[in-house]
This record gives structure tokens, C-alpha cells and sequence, in this order.
């Protein structure tokens, strides 16, 4: 039997392990990826520290994927050897149960996340659901399609699918590896772009990513520096950090939004009777399905928007972890393979 490298956590919060695994053929309705490079994102931390239900370890981290189609299992169409494909957090649907007969396939009952419920992309080959799999766009190398499986595709959806309208102001909580895309994305969108950052640090890096604005966090009220540019329309919330988002969420305009993409369990400071007098609203956005990521690297070709990525191989995967979950990634760490 053939094998490939993958990296591997064989319990919760053990270190990233360079191993041989076997390479098996796809079942039916499945394809193996030939993988090329993966996105490292935030998440992987609660993966690796098995901070999600029923993981089957050791696991393989990485959902942020990008290859060519190597093998095609039985019942697979519309796919060929050798197509350019990504995978993120949306692994796959079932197509049967009550929400996916609904049109709602990110919550899919049995719904199927790479890491979690499969493999991920930490590795040389990856199997994954037909389902899964997004067309990768010419114009985008394997390194920068990989972060717009998760990264891309979450914060480019959740605006989209905001009430913000072009010429609209769009805050973006955190500039990081969510949130470096987010400020592209709303530029690209056509709204007034403002982003919201721990410290002075990063002020040059989201102009230049194409905010007009920047507020300084720690330099005073997150709300009231919002109210002084006339309130948002929308606040993105990339940002992991519930009491930031709380602040954030004082800034927004009558009948504004707070979307929540930056994922922590921990309770948020919010006074009803704010959002009741401003007519607030506060959503959660769960990324994106397969065609979701497609337009999302198709806008990303049209309008040049590009994760800031650095590139590390696969057996220094460890590495490219270890810097991704200190915060000294600029913006998203991604392994070649």
C-alpha cells in the first residue's frame, strides 16, 4: 500500500508530528486530493487542544485546502484527475436531512468539517465529499486559494449577506488573519471602511489593505470613536474577544448590524434596551458552502483581493502552528506541500 506525510496530534494539546499514513482509495462519492498547500487557521488551536465533541484521534489538522483531483471514487460527476479544487471549514452536506432539504446546508444535521470528521489538509492527500469541493479559479495560486476556504470565504460571505450597501460604513473588529481579508473585502465592496485594532501597530498595515479609517482600541471608547464617524452600519466582528465585541456594538448606526464571525464561548456584554432603541441587530455567520468559496475566489481574481500569506513546507508544520497560535502571524501561515 502507498502512503503519504501527513501531520498528525495523537492526543489533546500534544505537538504536531510528521508521520506516515496510508494513501487509500476514495470511497463511492468521494475524491483523494493531490494536496498543495493549506491555510493555518485560528481554529486549529480548538482542534488541537480537543476543544470540539467525538474527535477520532490522532487527528490531521487543516481545513483551509487547496490541490488537484488525484483519485475519483464511484458515483462522482462534474469532476476530473487533475481539476484545481479547494476545501475549507464546509466539508461536506448530506443532502437528506431537514435542514439540508431546506436549503440550509451549513447546518446540516450531519453536516462534515475536515479535521473533525475526516483527515484534513496538514498532509500530502486528503479524501473528501464531492460535496466539498470548490473550483479554484485561474489567477490563484494553491497558496492563496487556500486561506479563502475558511479565512476568505467567512469574512467575504458574512458581508455580503450583511444590510450594508455600497457607500455604506463597514467596521472590521481585528486585523488579523480574518480580519486582514475583511478590510480588502469591504474596500472592494464599496464601503467606508474602517478597522478596529488593539494599539497603533497595525494602523499602517489596514490602510494599506484599504480601511479609511483606523481606531486605536486602547486609546479610548470603541463606540464613541464609531458615533464620531457617524455610527456603523455594520460591524464585522473577526475578533475572538466578546468584550471588544460589546464595545464594538455601541458604535453602530440606527438599524446596524453586529455579524459575528470571531468564535469564542465566552458570554457577551450587551444592554437590550441599546439594541431595542437603535433597532440593532446581531447575527452569527457560519462561513460558507463549496459555492459560496467560489465566488469567493472569483471576486478575489476580480478585485485583487489576496490574504498576505507565508509560506512554510510541511515538515515544518509544527512551526507555522506554533507562530499562527502566538499571534506573530502576518497575516495567515499557510504549508506547501
Amino acid at each position: 500500500m502507498s502512503t503519504h506525510r501527513a501531520a498528525q496530534v495523537k492526543s489533546a494539546g500534544g505537538p504536531l508530528e510528521i508521520v506516515e499514513v496510508p494513501t487509500a482509495s476514495p470511497p463511492p462519492g468521494h475524491v483523494r486530493i493531490a494536496v498543495k498547500a493549506c491555510g493555518v487557521c485560528g481554529t486549529d488551536h480548538a482542534f488541537v487542544q480537543g476543544g470540539f465533541p467525538n474527535l477520532n484521534w490522532p487527528i490531521t489538522p487543516g481545513h483551509e485546502m487547496a490541490g488537484t483531483v488525484a483519485e475519483i471514487g464511484s458515483g462522482v460527476e462534474g469532476f476530473a484527475v487533475g481539476d484545481r479544487v479547494a476545501v475549507g471549514w464546509f466539508g461536506g452536506n448530506c443532502n437528506r436531512c431537514e435542514q439540508c432539504r431546506r436549503g440550509q446546508f451549513m447546518q446540516c444535521a450531519n453536516g462534515q468539517v475536515p479535521t473533525w470528521h475526516y483527515p484534513g489538509g496538514y498532509a500530502e492527500s486528503a479524501t473528501v465529499p464531492v460535496a466539498a469541493l470548490a473550483r479554484i479559479p485561474e489567477g490563484l495560486s494553491f497558496a492563496e486559494a487556500g486561506p479563502m476556504g475558511c479565512a476568505g470565504v467567512t469574512t467575504f460571505n458574512g458581508l455580503r449577506r450583511s444590510r450594508a450597501r455600497a457607500g455604506d460604513r463597514v467596521a472590521i473588529l481585528g486585523v488579523g488573519g480574518l480580519g486582514h481579508l475583511g478590510i480588502q473585502f469591504a474596500r472592494a465592496m464599496g464601503f467606508e471602511t474602517i478597522a478596529i485594532a488593539r494599539g497603533a501597530g497595525k494602523a499602517a498595515d489596514a490602510r494599506e489593505l484599504g480601511a479609511h479609517h483606523y481606531i486605536d482600541s486602547t486609546a479610548g471608547d470603541v463606540g464613541a470613536a464609531l458615533l464620531d464617524l457617524g455610527g456603523a452600519h455594520v460591524v464585522l466582528a473577526t475578533a475572538a474577544n466578546s468584550a471588544a465585541m460589546g464595545a464594538a456594538a455601541g458604535g453602530l448606526a440606527p438599524e446596524g448590524e453586529l455579524v459575528i464571525i470571531g468564535a469564542t464561548v465566552e458570554p457577551m456584554p450587551l444592554i437590550p434596551l441599546g439594541l431595542i432603541m437603535g433597532g440593532h441587530r446581531v447575527v452569527g455567520h457560519p462561513s460558507g458552502t463549496a459555492a459560496d468559496i467560489e465566488d469567493t475566489m472569483a471576486f478575489a481574481v476580480q478585485s485583487g483581493v489576496r490574504a498576505r500569506i507565508e509560506e512554510m513546507p510541511l515538515a515544518r508544520a509544527a512551526e507555522a502552528y506554533a507562530k499562527m497560535d502566538g499571534g506573530r502571524a502576518r497575516y495567515r501561515m499557510v504549508l506547501t506541500m
